[in-house]
């Protein structure tokens, strides 16, 4: 039985993980109730433990602070979706608690556990009963009880799984929802899966995925064939860490480094500032970085004598970021080329593709808003599943990223109405959360299986309506639920409709769905848009 692990047992283990999810990713897609064609956990999940492996898979023979911070890094980055954001987070605390050591044994490791539960809590609003905190934490507890009993990480780790299986199957008697389709939390069964595979790799026992479904290494390279070195403004890629000792204020750091170079990224946190700057005097950077803790690592690089491909794929390059020349931007999460067009023409500096079956990863977003030349960046992710992801973003940039928790495309253009260039932080982020309460939002998509879902017995094709974040109807006739939505919308009295029509209707079948709108709801201003949105036939806002 395994004591204790080092930076390659912690690297297979997470690699194992990333594997192992990776094959059961369909199957944890398949375990959402509700049963829209986006059912997406387990991807999310695979995505996200992916960025890491891939990474991992690059360090040479890496120690294990090494390995937990570098994978901890990854997963911020590459989150996907609620599910992955958590799942990242989890190895965000582990990576915590083992940073600075070289070896791992049962204690520390159920610390580790417990860590990673205490910075996913911290992180989610709201915590719910049944879902993948339940399963994290009750299999931590247990981790920390074992771990007084015997000091193995193998004993420590087998005592966490059987307490997670147990966790996850009561998944099904905590949430109504989860009970009444007969299944088990998706995220918890994914942390399940991981828990199991990182075991088989204390075991020395490798996870091989199938040819057929091998996960692809997704980061691109980027080009500087075409980069000049007398662009090079500041000589010195100058980067480090600090142990944090005191209480001063890292934002006078960065202010102070602001002064002397460019392409400052300054990210802190309770233990540690992270530094990345372009200087010509490193020596003041590392003087000034003295007075708020002791160094940790220190690289400084000449970019000059370094200008090569090789050299700028191994190092961690920051990302471009835009100079202010105005006070707010606005960034949206959307998908189809006519909604795109709605949101340019309201003024939006940057969209991000993405929404139902494919969330944008935290780096995605992060991406985008690095490019908007404004000093704080909304956020519309226009998307439930995506507002954790874009709540990341903010640590990771010197920009002010405000998220506006939009959960629909109707949702995020009336967020996007209320936005005015010339207000105040704070009236924006009031008037434009405050807008998201204003409008109704219903979708026709089609079933992907059939369930039982909330009263209504779904079968596979069938169309599927959903008024707000509730199931309204089904039918066999998409008819039918446009007749039962306008009859709706006209009994609530709402005076603007807009019509968005997906990709897979034709103008004269959303011609004349606008016209039973128009004869339901008379007193209504009825507008058709073609959004080109995949998935669902229709988006429909009233307000």
């Amino acid at each position: 039985m395994k004591q204790t692990i080092h930076g390659g047992s912690f690297r297979r283990m997470i690699i194992n993980a990333a594997a192992s999810i990776e094959i059961q990713k369909q199957a944890l897609n398949e375990l959402n109730v509700f049963p829209v064609p986006d059912g997406d956990t387990g991807t999310n999940m695979s995505m996200t433990i992916n960025a890491a492996a891939n990474d991992l898979r690059k360090l040479d023979n890496p120690t294990l602070d090494q390995v937990a911070s570098a994978a901890a890094s990854s997963m911020l980055r590459g989150a996907r979706g609620n599910s992955g954001v958590i799942l990242s987070l989890l190895f965000r605390g582990i990576g915590k608690r083992l940073k600075g050591c070289s070896a791992c044994d049962g204690v520390l490791w159920a610390s580790a556990l417990q860590e990673g539960v205490d910075a996913a809590y911290k992180a989610v609003m709201k915590p719910a009963e049944g879902t993948i905190l339940t399963v994290a934490r009750l299999a931590a507890a247990k981790a920390k009880r074992a771990a007084a009993e015997n000091n193995h990480i193998e004993y420590v780790h087998q005592a966490a799984i059987a307490e997670a299986k147990i966790a996850l199957a009561n998944t099904t008697n905590q949430n109504p929802v989860l009970k009444k389709a007969g299944v088990v939390d998706a995220g918890g069964k994914g942390w399940l899966v991981a828990l199991e595979a990182m075991l088989l790799a204390l075991r020395g026992e490798d996870v091989i995925v199938p040819e057929n479904l091998a996960f692809a290494d997704t980061k691109e390279s980027a080009d500087f064939s075409d980069f000049d070195t007398e662009e090079i403004t500041f000589t010195y890629c100058t980067e480090f860490i600090i142990s944090r000792e005191n209480d001063m204020d890292p934002e006078k750091l960065r202010d102070f480094l602001s002064s002397l170079g460019d392409s400052l990224v300054l990210v802190d946190d309770e233990e540690i500032i992270k530094v990345h700057v372009h200087t010509n005097d490193p020596g003041k950077a590392l003087h000034e970085a003295m007075d708020y803790g002791s160094f940790v690592t220190v690289k400084i690089e000449n970019m000059r004598l370094q200008h090569t491909e090789k050299v700028m794929s191994e190092q961690e390059l920051a990302p471009k970021i835009a100079k202010p020349t105005k006070p707010f931007g606005v960034v949206s999460v959307c998908v189809g080329k006519g909604i795109a067009e709605v949101f340019k023409n309201l003024g939006v500096d940057g969209l991000i593709s993405g929404g139902q079956t494919m969330n944008p990863s935290t780096q995605d977003i992060l991406e985008v808003v690095n490019k908007v030349p404004a000093e704080t960046v909304y956020v519309l992710p226009n998307n439930k599943n995506i507002i954790m992801a874009a709540q990341q973003v903010d640590a990771l940039t010197p920009k002010n990223v405000v998220v506006i928790p939009s959960k629909t495309i109707p949702q995020g253009v009336t967020a996007m109405l209320n936005f005015n260039s010339e207000g105040t932080n704070e009236e924006n982020t009031e008037a434009m959360t405050e807008a998201l309460a204003t409008v109704d939002t219903m979708q026709i998509t089609y079933a992907a299986r059939d369930s039982d879902f909330d009263g209504h017995l779904i079968h596979e094709g069938d169309y599927l309506g959903i008024y707000g974040s509730s199931m309204f109807g089904t039918s066999k006739d998409i008819k039918v639920l446009l007749r039962a939505m306008a009859k709706k919308v006209n009994k609530s009295g709402k005076e603007y409709i807009t019509i968005y029509y997906g990709e897979d209707i034709t103008e004269k079948q959303a011609q004349k769905a606008a016209a039973l709108f128009s004869e339901i709801c008379p007193d209504a201003d009825v507008n058709l848009l073609p959004g080109g949105q995949p998935v669902y036939y229709y988006l429909i806002s009233a307000e």
